[in-house]
């Protein structure tokens, strides 16, 4: 009897045991709920920015402030996660090859503004102009790529640099004041930009756009050695889990925040309102990122009378693990 009786005490404690709920795996682990280790994210304050900004303000654990500057922030050691076009990726890998493409935040498509009155018609009648645009940028790319369609290059017209700051005008902002007042005929920028030319020349502006052959890839970026370290990638993915959720936000319903973002960039709400139709928020890396670094790598890679980089070299920036990681995080 007392045999049966130790069998059957034992079969009932199992089968408290199995209908029971594992504390161990519902219990979350350490990991999952210790704190995110500090992130420092930085960005040009441009529009192509907003979601980033957003994300920071208010989809991310904790507000972070959103300092300004690219990647070369990151080869300083000065942040840890930074946004930049890709042009500026091919210039800063040299010295920094740790650095990786994690999220495609905005493909923006640029515009070239030029004056009718200066006898531009076409594009081909670009030649022998004064194109006033920010050398060695996704901007100065965008014009060489816009003339190679019809079979001129940089040499065949005359770039003119940027004004010089004036008070609280950077060189950038004067740039459609140069084009109204016929310093220059044509002007190659990002938005807001090409619109307030475009506005302000009336019936004598002209506009070039072609979005087959060039959009800026606006990339947030990382270190190799910071997306190995399993306490500083849990918080960057946790960051670019809050830009996807910033990004759906922003186009649900983008004037909602626009206000925070014109507080950072110091563009207005309406000049928001002029560059957002020139502006796709993909969230993925896009799909064609290596062909587009392989093309423009020749032109970077000529700047500074090297060689390019191969095919196989330019894939080695490319991690597509942490926007799939954060995507699959909900």
């Amino acid at each position: 009897m007392n045999t049966i009786r130790t069998a059957v005490v034992a079969i009932a404690g199992l089968l408290v045991l199995a209908c029971a709920p594992s504390e161990q795996a519902e219990a979350p682990s350490a990991a999952a709920t210790a704190p995110l280790a500090p992130i420092r994210v930085s960005g040009s304050y441009w529009i192509e920015l907003s979601p980033v900004l957003v994300a920071a303000n208010r989809f991310y654990a904790e507000q972070l402030q959103v300092g300004e500057g690219g990647i070369v922030r990151i080869t300083s050691g000065e942040t840890d996660l930074a946004t930049n076009a890709e042009t500026q990726l091919l210039r800063e890998s040299l010295t920094n090859p740790d650095l990786r493409i994690i999220m495609t935040v905005t493909e923006s498509f640029y515009r070239l503004v030029a004056r009718r009155s200066a006898g531009i018609e076409t594009l081909a009648d670009l030649k022998g102009k004064r194109v006033m645009l920010p050398r060695n940028t996704s901007a100065n790319y965008y014009l060489v790529a816009m003339l190679r369609t019809v079979g001129l290059t940089e040499d065949d017209v005359e770039l003119v640099n940027l004004p010089e700051a004036q008070g609280d005008q950077t060189g950038m902002d004067q740039m459609s004041d140069a084009l109204a007042r016929g310093d220059v005929d044509v002007i190659s920028i990002w938005e807001p930009e090409p619109e307030d030319a475009i506005r302000r020349l009336g019936d004598d502006a002209v506009m070039f756009q072609d979005r087959s052959v060039y959009r800026e890839v606006f990339n947030l970026h990382a270190r190799a050695t910071d997306l190995a370290d399993p306490s500083k990638r849990r918080s960057i993915v946790a960051f670019v889990r809050a830009v996807a959720d910033a990004t759906a936000a922003l186009k649900a319903d983008p004037e909602t925040y626009w206000p925070h973002v014109s507080s950072i960039t110091g563009f207005t709400t309406e000049e928001i309102s002029w560059g957002w139709p020139e502006m796709e928020f993909p969230v993925r890396i896009i799909p064609d990122m290596l062909d587009v670094l392989e093309v423009e790598e020749v032109w970077v890679a000529k700047e500074r009378n090297r060689a390019p980089r191969t095919r196989e070299e330019l894939a080695g920036f490319i991690d597509t693990s942490v926007v799939e990681e954060a995507l699959a995080s909900k």
